[in-house]
């Protein structure tokens, strides 16, 4: 006697209802970050502009070493003038290291939630029929303590999340990042809680290799200037390449050396950017300041913290919205948000699930489930470490009646 057997699962299924596709956290990223090298580095949107500084690090160094260290190697005694152009070129790998540690890695970015957290208060101003879901209400603001002082934090529509203190959303990388100083075009990345020491210590190294560009220039001209016997200004047309360097380098120390300083201040007053263009906090009182000492000491000397996101992990892939044909038409299942009855701030975001009744009597009828946002982060323990952000996904998708996290259906006239 033949036995069949009976098929596989996976065969009767088909290959798309195999096991579901996955990827890795970097290729299903929302934000409008670009990743490199496997998800290893990662760029702002616009990483051109890394490019730009590289070249206009690169190329008066390369000048300089061609045109004026070359010249000073022999000018000193001991072999010193080799020392002239070695220190360049090590420091100036060395900034290089700096911008790819300041634009490549991750500034700081809080992962979005994949859904929205649950409401807490409800709308008790409006009445509410017999049949209905009372309207869900979620605080834009929340005050926090942080050393005494009341602090507010606002919730997030995009990342789905209240923002930590110090936090912000950058609307070019479509990221909240964690003490947001500002997103800085020349290095193409958000400047934030892991990158912001790099960040300093690229523009205030840059700026030491404008004054020493600078100045050995000068030294090279004076010395044409007593070899020759001349004027310093015919000693500066005997070289045109130094007479370019000192005008580049002195305009650019006006920009990096006044961006070091200006983030000095910032540093000894614990602000960011950000905070000291909105707050004013010579206004009023800084509940970050820890004096001078202790806000280096918060920059400089204390370890940063591991970044929230592993961007090489392995996630599934997001299903696409499955569309369905009912009476001729196609229905799509997919979450939206429509104007409706919830209520955040001034707008009034609601999430829809359509979804159709049976075919008796060639009649269905639509029905809408709304759920609000509230957020279940637990603010002390982030005041005390601002290391994650817990909130409790308990949103899935309900039965029949397309209804989502705790099933508030709400039908609709």
């Amino acid at each position: 006697m033949r036995v069949v057997h009976p098929p596989k699962l996976s065969d009767a299924a088909g290959d798309d209802d195999d096991t579901p596709e996955v990827l890795r956290t970097y290729q299903a990223w929302k934000g409008s970050n670009i990743f490199f090298l496997g998800g290893r580095f990662i760029f702002g949107p616009d990483v051109g502009s890394v490019f730009l500084s590289v070249f206009l690090i690169i190329a008066p160094v390369a000048v300089f070493c061609a045109f004026v260290a070359r010249k000073l190697i022999d000018d000193f005694a001991h072999n010193l003038g080799v020392l002239i152009m070695v220190v360049v070129i090590v420091f100036t790998f060395y900034i290089l290291i700096l911008l790819l540690m300041t634009s490549g890695r991750d500034p700081g970015i809080i992962p979005r939630n994949a859904h929205p957290p649950q409401p807490e208060t409800t709308d008790q101003g409006i009445e509410v029929g017999p049949g209905q879901t009372p309207q869900l209400r979620l605080p834009r603001v929340k005050e926090v303590i942080v050393n005494g002082m009341a602090v507010k934090v606002k919730y997030c529509d995009t990342c789905m999340l209240y923002r930590p203190p110090r936090c912000s959303h950058c609307s070019i990388c479509d990221n909240c990042v964690e003490r947001f100083d500002h997103h800085c075009p020349w290095v193409g990345q958000c400047i934030g809680r892991r990158n912001y020491r790099f960040f300093f210590m690229f523009v205030s190294s840059a700026t030491l290799l404008c004054i020493y560009v600078f100045s050995f220039c000068w030294v090279y001209a004076i010395r044409i200037m007593h070899n020759e016997n001349t004027s310093i200004w015919r000693a500066l047309i005997k070289t045109p390449a130094s007479i370019v360097l000192i005008i580049y380098t002195f305009l650019s120390v006006w920009f990096v050396g006044g961006l070091t300083i200006f983030h000095l201040y910032l540093i000894s007053t614990n602000q960011s950017t950000y905070e000291n263009f909105r707050y004013r906090y010579d206004r009023t009182e800084n509940p970050y300041n820890r004096g001078i000492f202790g806000n280096f000491k918060e920059v400089f000397w204390t370890s940063i913290p591991p970044s929230k996101n592993n961007f090489r992990a392995l996630v599934p892939k997001e299903p696409k919205p499955p569309t369905r044909v009912t009476g001729g038409s196609f229905i799509n299942s997919d979450i939206e948000k429509i104007p409706s009855d919830v209520e955040i701030g001034g707008m009034k975001p609601i999430w829809k699930s359509e979804a159709t009744a049976g075919d008796d009597g060639g009649t269905g009828g639509d029905r809408r489930s709304s759920l609000g946002r509230s957020g279940s982060w637990d603010l002390q323990s982030e005041i005390a470490s601002i290391t994650g952000i817990g909130y409790s996904d308990r949103i899935s998708r309900g039965g029949s009646s397309g209804s989502i996290g705790v099933s508030l259906d709400v039908p609709v006239k």
